[in-house]
């Protein structure tokens, strides 16, 4: 299948974004059946693309002599787009039930469309400029769904979020210019040390690299459906996703490997490591609490990134996959506890996974696999990770090893708490006000039961993943 190809797939989600407005859909039941359309045939379009089409480059115009915007799916881009395109229409249909008494469905499912896109787009690119370009507009695309509910803590949200994303925008723009306008051949010097450190701090800020990791927990004032997609896959995956192109297929491994931008890289994600596992394990709020599990878990991925060996990628990239599809569930469940009963905090969980089996049946699934419990996805990922570190031959790889271990012990104190509330409360605790709880319709469970089976079944089947992904990472072609 020719490239061509690629460019309708980015654009339908676009279009369908741009056409919801346009077409004055009177009812709700209108706009869900049309979001989730859309959504269907994007996804089946981007793996009818993984599936079948070629590697072959996709020139779309010339800006100047060595400013190319191009497409191409190469394997790294096949991975991630897989993830997108099988959690994306997920998350649609949870969100119908999540949305169902907001009077605003018409403009957060636009946004909702148009963030699919920008996200495909960044999956799609086919050089770090191309990608810049997306991740620019997955940037603007995303602002308006962080502000949805236009609370003064969502404002302040937004504000955070869209300033640092501005100024890490502008760092990885420097490190694209002196990338393209350097004549000479790439050299491990002072300037492409630093040039690599613009570009690595600008992309880490969606990648919650602390100390630019601010935004995150602020943002989980939004939507839960929105929370999932930045926590899990859009927005911080992206960060990831682009940090991977950047150090792998832009600079080189080879040329990093060694210096000290590696090496206050690797510190800063390392301290992240264990910082956002202890401030999960000290935050109160439900929902807070996950999102500073992402801080951590974010820099787990990039630890592997950084170790600059195949090995590394390849456990990053794994952990990339299960760190989705768990931290989606976890919020999924999250939200369904918050949208259902009103209950924001760790001591009002006391008793409810009598009354919401399903819901906390699901979490508890979702929290053994990020503790790294076997068979759930996330213990071989986190395994590997861990022998990677502890084969590397540096004081930082054996440091980041050990942070590894201390972030599993804090991962199974903010993860299994909740369920310790939720199965065997206090004695002392307040139960009333239980009669009416329980687990919510179709269109929020089914979500939650398929992503809970998927991480048992990933977890079985990791082998067969891992030699997928330790392919395509031998395969790797500088760009």
């Amino acid at each position: 299948m020719s490239p061509v190809f690629l460019i309708p797939t980015i654009l339908l989600p676009f279009a369908g974004g741009v056409c919801l407005p346009v077409f004055r859909i009177k009812s709700d039941r209108a706009v869900c059946r049309f979001t989730m359309a859309v959504t269907l045939l994007a996804s089946m379009a981007v793996w009818t693309a993984i599936l079948f089409c070629g590697e072959q480059a996709l020139l779309i115009v010339s800006l100047a002599e060595r400013l190319h915007f191009v497409l191409r799916l190469d394997g790294m881009g096949r991975f991630f787009a897989g993830i997108v395109a099988t959690l994306w229409p997920l998350t649609t249909l949870y969100a119908f039930e999540y949305l169902e008494a907001d009077t605003r469905k018409r403009p957060f499912f636009v946004y909702f469309l148009l963030s699919y896109g920008a996200t495909l787009g960044v999956c799609m690119a086919g050089n770090l400029f191309s990608l810049y370009c997306f991740y620019e507009l997955l940037t603007l695309s995303t602002v308006p769904l962080v502000l949805h509910t236009q609370t003064p803590e969502a404002l302040r949200a937004t504000r955070t979020y869209l300033s640092i994303s501005i100024g890490g925008g502008a760092f990885v723009f420097l490190s694209i210019v002196y990338l393209v306008f350097r004549h000479a051949p790439l050299v491990a010097d002072f300037g492409a040390q630093f040039f690599y450190l613009l570009g690595f701090f600008g992309f880490a800020v969606k990648a919650a690299v602390f100390p630019l990791h601010v935004w995150l927990p602020k943002a989980s004032v939004a939507p839960t459906p929105v929370t999932a997609l930045l926590h899990a896959v859009a927005v911080v995956k992206a960060g990831v996703f682009a940090i991977i192109r950047l150090t792998w297929y832009s600079y080189g491994p080879n040329l990093l490997r060694g210096t000290v931008a590696q090496t206050v890289a690797l510190c800063f994600v390392i301290f992240t490591v264990v910082f956002g596992s202890a401030m999960a394990a000290k935050e109160r709020h439900f929902k807070r609490r996950m999102a500073y599990s992402t801080v951590a878990n974010l820099s787990y991925i990039l630890f592997g990134v950084l170790l600059l060996s195949p090995e590394g990628l390849t456990a990053g990239m794994l952990h990339m996959a299960f760190h989705a599809e768990l931290k989606i569930l976890l919020f999924f469940c999250v939200g369904i506890v918050m949208e259902k009963t009103g209950r924001v905090w760790l001591h009002e969980l006391d008793g409810l996974g009598k009354r919401m089996p399903i819901t906390f049946g699901c979490f508890a699934v979702g929290a053994l696999g990020l503790t790294g419990i076997p068979p759930f996805a996330g213990f071989v990922s986190k395994w590997n990770l861990l022998v990677a570190g502890m084969g590397g031959d540096t004081w930082l790889s054996w440091t980041g090893a050990a942070a590894l271990l201390i972030s599993a012990f804090l991962t199974a104190v903010y993860c299994l708490t909740p369920l310790r509330r939720a199965f065997f409360p206090d004695k002392a605790a307040d139960l009333t006000g239980l009669a009416e709880v329980k687990d919510p319709g179709w269109r929020m469970t089914a979500p939650i039961l398929f992503l809970a089976a998927g991480v048992l079944v990933t977890g079985l089947l990791s082998g067969p993943i891992e030699n997928a992904l330790a392919d395509i990472v031998s395969a790797l072609q500088p760009w």
